[in-house]
């Protein structure tokens, strides 16, 4: 019985070692995401999955660092009180990188730009540029964009949980225009090409950054790694080739 017992651990022990050599478990990470912002994140209407840009980037970084990625779909406003909270352990939801959202959370390096935009009803004549807003002015909820048309004294910022349902009522006249993420301006104006149109040029200079929760510098690590290397292969032009279709 001894015997047999000794050779049961010998494999056990080997099975470990064998493991350890084709690079160890993978690290469980939650990644928070609110998937209401294509083509960044969405869920896929026929497959109910989470989808986009950010997605297939954070599963190419993972997939470098070996970490198995879980994808929480949260609202954007709980999305950044869970990150200052530690509820997840990372977030990747087209996130700008700014000194206020720095207080509470950590960020990886930047690894794309965007910048804010207005979109206006495709007969509007009056509106060129952000400085002849006036009226109500629609903005998700928390994002840079509703922060910038809180500067204009002209405009009267109207705020949105999901950026489609701003979309919408601009288009249903109910509100002037919207200000969002260039990107995002221009995947709702290339599919509404009859009923809208992009007012001026980017207006701001913003990047987007993979949110970590305080305390975990060494997935912050991992993170920065795998992003440095998916951005040497030119991860960006193939997505955006993918995800302006």
């Amino acid at each position: 019985m001894k015997k047999g017992i000794l050779i049961l651990l010998g494999l056990v022990l080997i099975g470990a070692g064998l493991a350890s050599c084709g690079g160890g478990p993978s690290t469980k990470v939650r990644v928070a995401t609110d998937a209401t912002w294509p083509p960044f994140e969405y869920v896929d209407d026929a497959t109910k999955a989470i989808v986009g840009f950010d997605i297939d980037f954070m599963n190419a970084v993972a997939a470098k660092e070996n970490l198995d990625i879980e994808f929480v779909n949260v609202a954007w406003d709980p999305l950044l009180a869970g990150m200052a909270q530690g509820t997840y352990d990372a977030a990747i939801s087209s996130i700008t990188i700014t000194e206020d959202r720095k207080k509470d959370m950590l960020f990886s390096d930047p690894y794309y730009a965007a910048g804010q935009i207005v979109v206006v009803q495709k007969s509007n004549t009056t509106v060129t540029n952000k400085n002849d807003l006036t009226g109500k002015v629609g903005a998700q909820i928390g994002t840079t964009g509703a922060m910038e048309v809180e500067k204009i004294t002209t405009a009267t910022l109207k705020t949105y949980d999901d950026i489609g349902l701003a979309f919408q009522d601009l288009m249903n006249g109910q509100i002037t225009a919207v200000v969002c993420d260039n990107p995002v301006a221009v995947q709702y104006v290339g599919k509404n090409p009859d009923k809208l149109k992009l007012a001026g040029t980017v207006f701001t200079d913003e990047y987007y950054g993979v949110a970590v929760a305080e305390g975990k510098t060494e997935l912050l690590e991992k993170i920065n790694d795998g992003i440095k290397k998916v951005l040497a292969e030119g991860i960006i032009k193939t997505l955006e080739e993918k995800w302006s279709k």
